[in-house]
């Protein structure tokens, strides 16, 4: 009796499906996984992890080679910047925001990160933003931007940032990161995983 119980509520027709899905290895079977794998991670997978990490945008593929370093962190270091509309050294662009080499050593992702990583992000009070973390925020682009605050200040009741691309040679104003209002601020980097957002980068190329 129990079993015609079982039939009723899963009948056989259903264990076709579900043999279709997981073990048929024809073309349509691998379509469906992968519609299925999609539909899974952005209606439930990222949803929650939204959730958890207290951010509309909790993982995100780095699109540009703003935050890359170039050889070791020395080299980095001393690499060209521009302070004041002259040439300098990117140590000295950080002094003038009371950066100095030890304190960038200790920031998150102190050594960069590249294209096509893919970065965790939390959700993070305005209050609690400090110089060297790596910001995600709103700015003239389709894509948010992620790069490093440099300065912080509080005007009119609310909270600004500056930011800077660890690999540029200056903040840019055309991209709206000289003073983003706490308003645009997605989050902050916590986690990085190398290259995984190369598959975002490469679907979005072949869509567009």
């Amino acid at each position: 009796m129990a079993k015609k119980n079982l039939d009723w509520i899963f009948p056989s027709k259903w264990k076709g499906v579900w043999h279709f899905i997981w073990d048929d290895d024809s073309l349509i079977s691998w379509i469906v996984n992968i519609l299925l794998a999609f539909i899974i991670i952005k209606f439930l997978l990222y949803p929650g992890m939204g959730l958890i990490m207290a951010t509309d945008y909790p993982i995100v593929a780095v699109v540009s080679e703003s935050m890359e370093h170039d050889g070791n962190f020395d080299m980095w270091w001393g690499s060209s910047a521009i302070c004041d509309s002259q040439y300098c050294l990117q140590s000295q662009y950080y002094s003038n925001y009371g950066i100095d080499v030890g304190e960038f050593k200790d920031f998150r992702f102190s050594n960069g990160f590249n294209k096509g990583d893919l970065m965790i992000l939390r959700g993070k009070e305005p209050k609690d933003i400090k110089k060297g973390d790596v910001l995600v925020f709103n700015g003239n682009r389709q894509d948010p931007i992620i790069h490093r605050v440099i300065k912080k200040w509080h005007q009119e009741d609310e909270y600004h940032f500056q930011t800077k691309g660890d690999h540029n040679s200056d903040s840019y104003a055309q991209i709206l990161e000289t003073d983003i209002s706490q308003d645009d601020v997605v989050g902050v980097a916590v986690g990085r995983v190398p290259l995984l957002g190369w598959i975002k980068i490469m679907f979005v190329s072949i869509v567009s």
